[in-house]
């Protein structure tokens, strides 16, 4: 068996959080694909949303783990999720499904509260997981308040400092949110550190989706 990874962006703490959770889910022997291209986040970031080009190369990365063999991709980077949800017609077309990093940590989100504390280092990742939170509180029949968090100043700290400054920014709307969901994986690594800060639940997408993969894969008759 054989899954694709494919990166917008990294960070040696990503991809040794996505590979473990993957590893720990599916079985012994399962090969997997890295597919990177970070010059994809760099366009995005630049224009402010995602343009025609660097969404045509993300939807070839989807397309190369195709010609590669892979039996599922797993999309890691939340800024260009919507790009994932229009390829969803050729994922069936081919079989290989395209998994979604975060759209099942949304649902987990939407069933723990009403009001969805949504934290990003990126403007351009807040926008797509907002949408899809609220695409699927509507699946949901759910109605949520989304409060917007973006942590500034987090771009070359280490991980002491990092984890200090969302601190700060999850302490200042703790008492306004019932959950906290980390818009992209990378922060993930925060995750149990803000929750015993905060007392709040904290969702990062990571776990998710492995567990998204691994049933995208189960639904194949593959496991």
């Amino acid at each position: 068996m054989k899954v694709a990874l494919v990166y917008t962006s990294t960070t040696p703490e990503l991809i040794e959080l996505v590979e473990k959770e993957v590893r720990q889910l599916l079985p012994q022997g399962t090969e997997i694909i890295s597919n990177q291209d970070p010059s994809i986040l760099a366009e995005v970031r630049e224009a402010g949303y995602v343009t025609a080009p660097p969404a045509a190369r993300l939807v070839g990365m989807y397309m190369k783990a195709v010609s590669d063999g892979a039996d599922a991709i797993l999309n890691i980077c939340s800024s260009v999720g919507e790009v994932a949800d229009a390829a969803q017609d050729i994922a069936k077309y081919t079989g290989i499904p395209i998994v979604r990093i975060d759209e099942d940590m949304c649902r987990e989100a939407v069933r723990q509260g009403v009001r969805i504390g949504v934290m990003a280092t990126l403007p351009t990742t807040l926008t797509p997981t907002k949408n899809t939170i609220l695409r699927v509180a509507r699946e949901m029949n759910k109605h949520v308040e989304l409060v917007d968090v973006l942590v500034d100043g987090a771009f070359g700290l280490d991980q002491k400092q990092f984890k200090e400054l969302m601190t700060n920014y999850a302490g200042e709307i703790s008492d306004r949110v019932d959950v906290i969901l980390f818009a992209q994986g990378s922060m993930a690594y925060c995750e149990e550190y803000i929750h015993e800060k905060c007392g709040k639940p904290v969702l990062s997408s990571p776990r998710f989706g492995a567990a998204a993969l691994k049933e995208a894969l189960a639904k194949k008759g593959l496991l």
